[in-house]
């Protein structure tokens, strides 16, 4: 028998948000069933099936793929468009219901935080091919992997931030990005890096934060890349030299309404290929869209206008 197409797909990850979102599924699909006359909707159960469910509903012909989750999921989903470093179908298009911990991709694509709004704006929004980014790293096997990301990616104090929350995870207890921040910032030094940009090397320098930024906002809030633009065909390479405790007290709010560009220990490059490796033996841990993957050396490449995604592309 001919299988049924559903030309919408949603994904859920019902462990999202502290497995808020299985709790409010019901809710959640009602707010769907107002906008979408037809979908079919499934549900994740390990790391990384989002990525094979995907690529199977791309494959069947769909159009649209609803993503419901934080930014982990959506990077998954993102990594599902992708299959042998070529977008399945360069006409589907991705659809965000915001219901994470972290949503910080949905800001730089003003999709409204509340549930109603959401699923209606995903109807309405128009596509808008955004830029995709490709790092290709060392995983925690000592193995070279790559992976797709649309949002931001970093490496020093995000990576091992993100190594902290997944240990409080662990052992069940709650976790707090911001608590984690502090307790990284008062024993993690920085670390010193040789960066190429497009070919042209940087002075080699101890960094306590690199971000490759495709999207604006990161760490469940902070500006970090105020003038970035999904759409550009450029990352906006960020760049913060180490900072004592008491500099980052000083001068860690800047970070959180994008002022800190003009700060002395900033400084902002733009490029399309970012070239990272560490400079001493230790493992530089390195972060996609919230999740942390593996360490450097890393290459950092991006794909213009590649992925089609329901949203308005205005400043925040």
């Amino acid at each position: 028998m001919k299988r049924r197409l559903f030309k919408t797909r949603v994904i859920v990850n019902p462990a999202s948000n502290h497995g808020r979102t299985r709790q409010r599924w019901l809710e959640i699909k009602e707010a769907l069933k107002s906008f979408f006359r037809e979908f079919k909707y499934e549900f994740t159960e390990r790391p990384w099936q989002a990525v094979e469910l995907t690529r199977e509903a791309l494959k069947e012909g769909t159009d649209l793929i609803i993503g419901v989750g934080g930014d982990g999921t959506v990077n998954e989903i993102a990594n599902g468009f992708f299959e042998n470093q070529k977008i399945i179908n360069s006409e589907a298009a991705l659809g965000i219901v915001p219901s994470g911990t972290g949503c910080d991709l949905t800001r730089s694509l003003n999709i409204p935080r509340n549930l109603k709004n959401a699923v209606k704006f995903i109807s309405e929004a128009p596509d808008q091919p955004i830029d995709v980014g490709r790092v290709t790293y060392t995983d925690s096997e000592g193995n070279v992997s790559s992976r797709y990301f649309l949002n931001i990616a970093d490496f020093g104090l995000g990576g091992e931030v993100v190594r902290r929350v997944n240990q409080e995870r662990l052992k069940r207890k709650a976790s707090s990005y911001v608590r984690c921040l502090v307790e990284a910032m008062l024993k993690f030094k920085g670390h010193e890096v040789k960066i190429s940009v497009d070919g042209k090397d940087l002075p080699s320098n101890r960094y306590l934060i690199g971000a490759i930024a495709n999207g604006k906002i990161f760490g469940k809030g902070m500006k970090i890349a105020p003038e970035a633009r999904l759409e550009d065909g450029l990352f906006d390479i960020i760049l913060v030299k180490t900072l004592s405790f008491l500099e980052f007290c000083l001068h860690g709010w800047k970070l959180i309404n994008g002022s800190h560009l003009s700060y002395h220990k900033v400084s902002m490059e733009r490029g399309q290929r970012v070239m990272v490796t560490p400079l001493r033996p230790e493992p530089v841990l390195i972060e996609l869209d919230g999740e942390q993957v593996g360490s450097l050396p890393a290459l950092f490449e991006i794909i213009p206008r590649s992925l089609p995604v329901k949203g308005f592309l205005k400043r925040v």
